[in-house]
């Protein structure tokens, strides 16, 4: 089994981490290395779900504070193992999770091993499962099984945000749109009707659809509505008699799921709904003392957080929660991953210095 040493420098375990490939489904070898390291420190009260680790401080204080990070990653595209590389002259860590979101799952591993007398009690979770549909999702289980583990002042999620205090996210929702026609030999297309060819209005609404920025306590979210996939077809002499085309809507939180769910069907009026995935957003929450106290500490400015991301499980439960990880959003997923190092030292000092 690898072994991590949590005494290494943050960046040095980000690339241990990077180099135990952990794409959903496969997280165990990963899981269990960061079990074992942390299993011989008496500070720690660890338990384990599945995949999921969670090792919390139990000092009595009078406020508790979640710090969070998933473990698994969209799957390898020759870009493990990782490698330093120079970008504009700064040194990067490149490979697939550098971004998201190992750097930042390797700051709370090493913060909560040297944090022994932190001046909030902290509850540390790496989960699984984040990056497939939500039913999978290890902090989800989690909530469903031991939700006294979620009780907590503030959360932070360690999602990339490029070393700044992203508030709330927005929601995602998936539908599949659907369209039914008649088989026919293409040489007598007349005879059928062409289910593809139906699709056409579906693909012009969305080609029409202008997004809105909505504000939302102080942050403007930008929200999508977009074709992510359509299939259709039987072979290459036959009127198709189905067709499919798959729209994911990014929806503000100021939306709650319903909502998000009423609007995309009256934007598809008239044709075949079916929701296939919904997680609401999450508002900003930086109103909370603690968020507040957070945000001067490492002196951010607040910015709205695009993507859905964990914080919306946690505002769910009456939890504040906020984004800050290293890492640039736009490369998350992307072939060329990479993080700056100073970005992973830089979110560890300000981690560091605000629990201290």
């Amino acid at each position: 089994m690898p072994q991590l040493d949590l005494s290494a420098s943050a960046v040095d375990l980000t690339r241990a981490i990077c180099d135990i490939p952990s794409v959903s489904d496969d997280e165990t070898v990963l899981a269990d290395a960061i079990a074992d390291a942390l299993a011989d420190l008496p500070h720690l009260e660890v338990h384990r779900d599945g995949d999921t680790i969670v090792a919390r401080t139990m000092l009595g204080r009078s406020q508790r504070v979640v710090i969070a990070g998933h473990i698994d990653t969209v799957p390898i595209n020759g870009n493990v193992p990782t490698r330093d590389v120079e970008v504009d002259g700064e040194p990067h860590l490149w490979g697939r999770g550098t971004v998201d979101m190992k750097a930042g799952v390797a700051v709370q591993l090493k913060l909560a091993a040297e944090l022994v007398a932190p001046r909030v009690d902290i509850t540390w979770m790496w989960y699984d499962h984040e990056e497939v549909e939500a039913a999978k999702n290890g902090l989800g289980r989690l909530a469903q099984a031991r939700p006294d583990l979620f009780e907590a002042d503030f959360a932070i999620l360690g999602e990339p945000s490029n070393g700044q205090v992203e508030g709330g996210c927005n929601g995602t929702l998936r539908a599949v749109v659907r369209t039914h026609g008649v088989r026919a030999h293409s040489a007598r297309a007349w005879i059928g009707e062409n289910a593809i060819h139906a699709a056409a209005p579906i693909l012009a609404r969305l080609a029409e659809y202008r997004p809105r920025d909505v504000e939302v306590e102080g942050l403007e979210y930008r929200e999508g509505l977009n074709a992510v996939r359509i299939s259709g077809g039987v072979a290459g002499n036959v009127i198709p008699d189905a067709c499919e085309v798959e729209v994911n809507y990014r929806f503000a939180p100021s939306k709650d799921a319903d909502q998000a769910v009423a609007h995309v069907r009256t934007v598809f009026e008239g044709f075949e709904v079916e929701i296939t995935d919904l997680s609401p957003g999450a508002r900003p929450g930086l109103d909370a003392p603690l968020a507040q106290e957070f945000v001067s500490a490492v002196g951010a400015v607040p910015q709205p957080k695009y993507g859905w991301t964990d914080v919306a499980r946690f505002s769910a439960l009456g939890v504040p929660a906020v984004n800050y990880g290293p890492g640039d959003p736009h490369l998350a997923h992307h072939d060329e991953e990479r993080v700056p190092l100073a970005q992973i030292e830089a979110v560890e000092r300000g981690l560091r210095a605000w629990l201290t």
